[in-house]
């Protein structure tokens, strides 16, 4: 089994102002301490360039990206504009966007090759409502969103993430049970193994659902999850320290 070097991802969503630039510090230095363990923090784009200053080289993303790369989109980013300031990586894709922008799977697509096209990290995200779920087809409903969103293939496929996140666990508390991160991690890898070769078994696959310090371990126990992306537990270094210690 090919061996992947473990990301933990922070997604502050629309959350943090200057004064959050202390916990930026110390998530970095928390990061400092697991140099086993890749540590992101994907900001908003307000902040990324502080965030970079504040730091101290733990790699800051943004949370979303055009899929164009310049033009009369008013309020939108491109994947230059988050290099230019500094970004490492951006998420594509995640399901807030997705159900509240109208993203779709074209889109994510079109934004993780414009990530990837700017020498960017790229977690694109995937996954399936409680509705879904209790039908008995998340699995072909997650691993077609996944073939329909995936980019060509990177020249780095570390440069690649996916995120599983089920919607259903997205700050509500619930998170999948062991069973049902493994049968799905499995089959993700799957799909990237069809559409990359060898290549997919060098992409990360992450969890994202209601990660926190008491199930983190349990979580990263499970084959085929490769780290997480953390919501509301990445805000604070009290609450993602220990996360980023449970992936080391």
């Amino acid at each position: 089994m090919m061996t992947r070097r473990r990301l933990v991802a922070g997604n502050w969503k629309m959350n943090g102002t200057r004064a959050a630039l202390g916990e930026v510090t110390a998530i970095a230095r928390a990061a400092e301490a697991h140099r086993g363990v890749d540590v992101a923090l994907c900001v908003p784009a307000t902040l990324i360039a502080r965030a970079v200053e504040a730091a101290n080289g733990l790699a800051i993303g943004g949370q979303d990206v055009h899929g164009q790369a310049s033009g009369a989109h008013t309020g939108c980013i491109s994947a230059a504009m988050l290099a230019d300031a500094g970004a490492a990586l951006t998420i594509v894709g995640h399901s807030e966007r997705r159900a509240d922008q109208h993203e779709s799977d074209a889109d994510v697509r079109a934004k993780a090759a414009a990530g990837l096209g700017a020498g960017l990290g790229v977690i694109l995200c995937v996954g399936e409502s409680e509705t879904v779920r209790d039908s008995g087809g998340a699995v072909a409903h997650v691993c077609a969103q996944l073939d329909a969103s995936l980019p060509d293939a990177p020249a780095d496929p570390a440069t690649l993430s996916i995120a599983y996140e089920p919607i259903w666990a997205i700050g509500t508390g619930k998170v999948a049970g062991v069973a049902e991160i493994g049968e799905m991690h499995a089959a993700l890898r799957e799909r990237l193994v069809a559409a990359y070769g060898d290549a997919g078994q060098g992409m990360r696959i992450l969890y994202g659902g209601s990660v926190k310090a008491s199930n983190a371990s349990e979580i990263f126990g499970v084959p085929d999850v490769d780290g997480a992306l953390v919501g509301g537990a990445s805000l604070t270094a009290a609450d993602f320290e220990p996360i980023i210690e449970a992936a080391a």
